[in-house]
């Protein structure tokens, strides 16, 4: 059983994802294991907000040389969580704006 802190991991803080507070739509990066049902579910348990939709981004490794060694970066998971209008927005975020 995976708990809502392994879950979510952590928030994505970029200029792209800072404008899309403003429509309720805030970035996270998730486990690449999570589908959007337990996404859904672990941010309205962390956080105590309203879920409407969750759209979910396979990141893939980038190419990164190190001198002569090459290799890929880890791939990842990013997810776009929508809150419905009547919920309250997340403190993490609305205190970064």
């Amino acid at each position: 059983m995976k708990t809502a802190h392994d879950i979510i991991l952590a928030p994505v803080i970029t200029e792209n994802s800072m404008q899309g507070i403003a429509e309720k739509k805030y970035t996270f990066k998730v486990a690449t294991s999570a589908n959007k049902i337990e996404i859904a579910q672990a941010v309205e348990a962390l956080f105590g907000v309203k879920v409407e939709k969750v759209n979910t981004i396979n990141v893939r490794g980038r190419y990164r040389r190190q001198g002569m060694h090459a290799g890929y970066t880890a791939k990842s998971k990013k997810a776009i969580v929508t809150l419905k209008q009547d919920s309250k927005g997340i403190d993490f975020f609305e205190s970064m704006v």
